[in-house]
């Protein structure tokens, strides 16, 4: 069995992931063969994983597709052996092991964890198997302790695993002495043995002015700091998984392109969005519900949806509808990507109730198609190419539903040798089923070319690898990663 270390943190996006991600391409530089685990995941940025020893893929959280690329291996579905995909407020889809498992509200799911440890710790023992070190995440918070008994995501697992955990508190947000001095209080002693001791992440200015909250925190828990992370500027250049980090770029901020994304109630899969945000001249901006699109965007992007039917009634009630509309009047252009795609039908229907109760909605008629949703999913890793500009693209398809129609003999993509999207007659509207197409950058600079912007010259995916590379070099430099990699057990 590989050693391994677990973070958890005093609460949700304290930056678990990211440092999860710097730890492993450290790790990794220091010759360790080393591993992302994350027993569960709630996202809907979801990537495609390998499924060992079959041919087809399945889902695991952006996150772990991440630390995976630190790690300088390949993603396989054991790295995130469960994952919830939100669908309601109240309820989500539940991928086991990269496969459907089933939908859940909140309150039956609780039940349900149970039966989940099983394949939490199958998968653990098979990540453990290729690893020198396995890098664990844990989700929301231990102190969350109204979940404690049926708990799989921290210190439920820990437990379990005999895994030693490292706190990460978000100095950010304030009151990070009293979310660690609070965290310690409230545990029960299993669990408050399990941990080794903190780190302090997203400071912004002197550290050593935080001296006195270290003797504090030792003072109330006992336990040992392991470090001081400044804010790391570079993780704005890395993949997003969670939607809380959905905003504008800095106001004032002129770029020669404005592209509007409409931050859809079931956003999935925004990361489509990173490539085009890392381009000099283009500004992305994220609208939320009750704004506008901008008269001023030049590309509106539909990104992707957990829910399509429900995200077409949620956009019509922003009265986006409306603003497309005039957006394409003006002359402006419009991409969606996999459920955007299907919003820009005439229809979209679902005669098994698939997404929910409503099983027919009118779509917003961009293109001449329609699409029927069906049981069986999508799901693996894409060869293909701009059927638009013949360049090479790469990605992978995460969808329910089969999309025909008149303009699909105009394809967007060509995935796996078969045509796929469809565009519009002038040539403006453009929908495809392809996450990753902004990700190919031959194919992002002559699409931005069209568009009558300068682009290319950027290496996106050499952007990420720089990006870990920065944040490992800062850990190295702001933790005790000696004393923290020899925790392992």
């Amino acid at each position: 069995m590989a050693r391994a270390i677990m973070l958890q943190g005093t609460g949700s996006d304290v930056g678990k992931t990211v440092l999860v991600a710097g730890l492993c391409r450290a790790a990794q530089k220091r010759g360790l063969k080393v591993r992302p685990f994350k027993p569960q995941n709630m996202s809907n940025n979801a990537a495609v994983a390998e499924i060992p020893g079959e041919a087809s893929g399945g889902e695991i959280g952006r996150g772990q597709w991440l630390q995976a690329l630190a790690c300088g291996a390949a993603p396989t579905v054991h790295m995130n052996p469960v994952l919830l995909k939100p669908q309601t407020d109240i309820g989500s889809q539940v991928i086991v092991q990269g496969r459907m498992f089933g939908e859940a509200r909140a309150r039956d799911y609780q039940t349900m964890k149970g039966r989940l440890l099983e394949a939490v710790l199958d998968s653990w023992e098979k990540v453990n198997e290729d690893a020198d070190l396995v890098i664990v995440e844990g989700a929301g918070s231990p102190a969350e302790i109204n979940l404690r008994p049926r708990d799989i995501a921290n210190m439920g697992f820990a437990t379990r695993a005999n895994v030693p955990v490292v706190l990460v508190g978000d100095i950010d947000r304030g009151g990070v002495i009293a979310s660690v001095a609070g965290t310690h209080l409230i545990l029960p002693e299993e669990d408050r043995r399990m941990i080794a001791g903190y780190l302090i992440n997203k400071f912004r200015g002197d550290v050593t002015l935080f001296d006195d909250g270290i003797k504090a925190i030792e003072g109330f828990t006992g336990w040992r700091c392991f470090g001081v992370v400044p804010w790391l500027k570079a993780a704005s250049r890395l993949p997003s998984e969670d939607s809380v980090v959905l905003e504008r770029l800095a106001a004032g901020e002129k770029r020669a392109l404005k592209v509007a994304v409409p931050m859809l109630s079931r956003i999935a899969n925004f990361d489509d969005l990173d490539p085009l945000k890392a381009e000099p001249q283009v500004e992305v901006v994220f609208v939320p519900p009750g704004k506008p699109l901008p008269v001023d965007a030049g590309l509106v992007v539909i990104p992707g949806s957990k829910s399509t039917i429900g995200d077409l009634l949620h956009l019509r009630e922003q009265g986006w509808h409306r603003d497309l509309a005039a957006h394409i009047r003006r002359g402006g252009h419009v991409v969606g990507i996999c459920g955007g795609f299907q919003m820009l039908g005439r229809v979209v229907r679902d005669p098994q109730g698939i997404e929910g109760s409503v099983h027919e909605t009118e779509g917003l008629g961009l293109l001449d198609v329609e699409t029927v949703m069906e049981p069986e999913k999508t799901v693996r890793t894409s060869n293909a190419r701009s059927a638009v500009f013949d360049l090479p693209l790469e990605g992978y398809e995460i969808h329910l539903g089969r999309t025909t129609g008149p303009d699909c003999r105009r394809p967007a993509t060509i995935i796996n040798n078969a045509p796929d999207g469809a565009v519009s007659a002038d040539g403006k509207v453009l929908g495809t089923y392809l996450h990753g197409l902004f990700g190919a950058d031959a194919f992002r600079a002559r699409f931005l070319e069209s568009l009558g912007i300068a682009g290319g010259g950027i290496d996106y995916r050499a952007n990420v690898e720089a990006a870990l590379d920065d944040i490992a070099a800062a850990l190295e430099t702001h933790l005790d990663c000696d004393a923290l990699f020899s925790l392992a057990r």
